[in-house]
């Protein structure tokens, strides 16, 4: 279960009397970690990226949304940690509140870290405080390797996220457009913006 401390950030941005977001709870014990990438139809579009780590889901808002291609560098800015239960969130987060706009699960499935140094794995909570995360994605629109690292630090800390060149890589596949619609409901931002039913 993650620390209530973790999630703090979390709690202070939201009245959960009033948004459909999850409010923290018990975790699912002796399971792979898991990844979403969730689209967010906010004050700009963009795809929020969140691996699980150490009980809670570490957060990258990515304005352009993943790539398959290896020659891409997109802006990966770090958000507060969300609660495990948010990996399956989806609808509207009302006008006025933080982050308020519509939510889908563009992608999500589990994750292997593949982040070495020397020839042994280093621990995914480590690898991001040190700046750099590698990890091989094993989702419905994405798979294989997936690299995080931090370029600028401080206040307007941003990473870059980079598609590793594998057997998964193509640079001519563009699913940000091409796949547009939730893996769990099939439902697009609009479909759930109207409150149509999966």
């Amino acid at each position: 279960m993650a620390d209530e401390d973790t999630l703090k950030e979390y709690h202070e941005k939201r009245n959960f009397a009033r948004t459909p977001e999850p409010v923290p709870g018990e975790e699912e014990a002796g399971r792979r970690p898991i990844f979403v990438i969730q689209k967010h139809d906010a004050s700009t579009l963009h795809y929020d990226l969140r691996l699980e780590v150490e009980g809670v889901l570490k957060s990258w808002a990515v304005p352009k949304g993943p790539s398959t291609d290896p020659k891409e560098k997109h802006l990966a800015v770090p958000t507060e940690d969300h609660p495990l239960e948010y990996a399956g969130f989806e609808g509207v987060i009302p006008e006025g509140e933080y982050g308020g706009g519509t939510v889908l699960v563009w992608d999500t499935g589990t994750y292997r870290n593949i982040t070495e140094k020397s020839g042994k794995e280093i621990p995914a909570a480590e690898a991001i405080a040190g700046g750099h995360i590698a990890v091989r994605l094993e989702g419905e629109k994405l798979r294989g390797g997936y690299a995080l690292t931090r370029f600028r630090t401080g206040k307007s800390e941003a990473w870059l996220l980079v598609k590793i060149n594998d057997e998964a890589a193509n640079p001519h596949r563009n699913p940000v457009t091409t796949e547009p619609r939730s893996v769990l409901t099939g439902r697009s931002l609009e479909e759930i913006a109207a409150g149509r039913q999966a």
